[in-house]
């Protein structure tokens, strides 16, 4: 049965873009066959601890003797592993905070993002290579080339970096900007840029949740 991971960090849990736009991707993926099914994990209600120890950042071959984590904390860094290694497809929502990544999310990146177990360290292996994931990233404003803050949205990038060189998954972006376009009177003259930003979103991950 195809297992779809969806995961999302947003701290809006009624009017979210993010979350309105991986809802859909899911719903979508789901609609292509009787026999898919999705696993869900919500970062933001039930969040996943920060690392508790700096050896949880190593396969256990590789710690040294002043790291030593708890058997507790290493069944749940297994299962959030475990999560990632049995899915089909990961959608996850990742909104732009300070221009960078959610607390949240972050935390859960470096419980799978483990040198020598799920990333190369002293042997090659990928266990998640190959393992599309699209990430959904809604931002305030706008940063693409040529935008007055290119060079500051400090979310996608590193995402790419982690999921798709480190862990190498495939990586696909779609990103809704201008979302503070009704909340901030000075971007009112950008609305209909806002809602151009929207519709494209929804339409991108409607066709990457046919393909995948």
């Amino acid at each position: 049965m195809p297992n779809l991971l969806h995961i999302d960090s947003s701290a809006n849990p009624k009017t979210s873009a993010s979350r309105e736009l991986t809802r859909l991707f899911a719903t979508t993926w789901l609609e292509a066959g009787d026999d898919r099914a999705v696993s869900y994990r919500d970062l933001h209600a039930d969040p996943v601890p920060h690392i508790s120890d700096a050896g949880l950042h190593y396969a256990p071959r590789l710690r040294v003797d002043a790291e030593n984590p708890d058997p507790a904390a290493e069944a749940l860094q297994a299962e959030l592993i475990a999560e990632v290694a049995t899915a089909d497809a990961v959608v996850i929502g990742a909104p732009m905070y300070n221009w960078s990544i959610p607390s949240s999310l972050k935390a859960w990146i470096d419980h799978i993002h483990v040198l020598g177990t799920t990333a190369p360290y002293d042997t090659p292996d990928q266990p998640f290579a190959g393992i599309p994931v699209v990430v959904v990233s809604s931002r305030g404003l706008t940063y693409g080339a040529g935008s007055k803050d290119e060079g500051l949205d400090h979310t996608i990038p590193p995402l790419v970096h982690v999921l798709g060189t480190a862990l190498g998954m495939k990586v696909d972006v779609v990103t809704s900007d201008l979302t503070l376009v009704g909340r901030i009177a000075a971007l009112d003259p950008l609305t209909e840029q806002s809602t151009a930003s929207a519709s494209d979103a929804r339409n991108k991950v409607i066709e990457l949740a046919r393909q995948i």
